[in-house]
């Protein structure tokens, strides 16, 4: 019997006044897979993705979690589905340091006299987010270290890490690669290389047409709020993805 798909998004529909910016896009992500999602401005990417993630409600269509209809109204309802989702500018807090982002709004704290009472576990906090960080071969110099201090590629790294901590299934990845150095986009890369050997499937949107091609199994392309292409990374290049997003080609391969 074929396994249920991951995750599967089915006729999503979602209008901002008279703007329509999706019209009934399917979708599906297996087990341990990268999935590039690409499409030119306002296709729908980011949309799509924030439905998925419980930041947009869904004017129509269903979400579907390993067979099991989800309800996703809140990003509450996707984290605890195991749904996380990294932005492109991160989401942390550079005043407080490494373990204090992995663990911000989950912190840990030492039993007290009462809630308010409690104190943070600051030194379980850093243990597991030293384990965490070192499972992903991500690098700092100190998990005491404060992220304003990070370069662009170890906030990304520290961003997705946080994703992860957590028991995620899913990280969506919107332009994870965005305004990085050459040494720190191929550090990014490897790390979403990572996340699928830990069993964890990934959603990439990224204009860097090259990022996709080299850690996407499948390519899925949107356009105008449509889906018109799902395909397997086999012998794609830069030039058939830009064709079939502006729409020179529609003779995509099967996926």
């Amino acid at each position: 019997m074929e396994a249920e798909p991951l995750v599967e998004m089915k006729s999503i529909r979602k209008n901002f006044g008279a703007v329509q910016a999706l019209k009934g896009v399917d979708l599906i992500l297996d087990h341990n897979e990268v999935l590039g999602l690409i499409g030119d401005n306002a296709a729908g990417k980011s949309t799509l993705m924030k439905v998925l993630s419980g930041a947009y409600v869904a004017d129509e269509g269903e979400i579907f979690l390993e067979g099991e209809k989800a309800h996703i109204t809140k990003p509450e309802d996707s984290r605890n589905l195991g749904i996380e989702m990294v932005y492109q500018d991160f989401a942390l807090a550079g005043n407080i340091d490494v373990a204090g982002n992995v663990f911000l709004g989950r912190e840990r704290t030492l039993g007290g006299l009462g809630r308010l009472l409690r104190v943070l576990d600051r030194r379980g906090m850093a243990e597991e987010s030293r384990r965490l960080l070192g499972r992903l071969k991500i690098e700092v110099e100190s998990v005491r270290q404060r992220v304003d201090t990070l370069s662009g590629g170890q906030r990304q790294a520290v961003a997705i890490g946080r994703a992860t901590a957590f028991n995620a299934k899913v990280v969506i990845m919107d332009e994870p690669t965005a305004s990085l150095s050459v040494s720190a986009i191929q550090k990014v890369l490897e790390l979403i290389r990572q996340l699928k050997e830990h069993q964890v499937s990934v959603i990439v949107i990224s204009h860097r047409l090259e990022d996709i091609l080299s850690v996407s199994n499948r390519v899925m392309v949107l356009r105008l709020g449509r889906r018109v292409g799902d395909m397997e990374n086999k012998g794609l290049t830069k030039d058939d993805l830009v064709a079939y997003m502006v729409g020179a080609r529609d003779d995509f391969p099967e996926s």
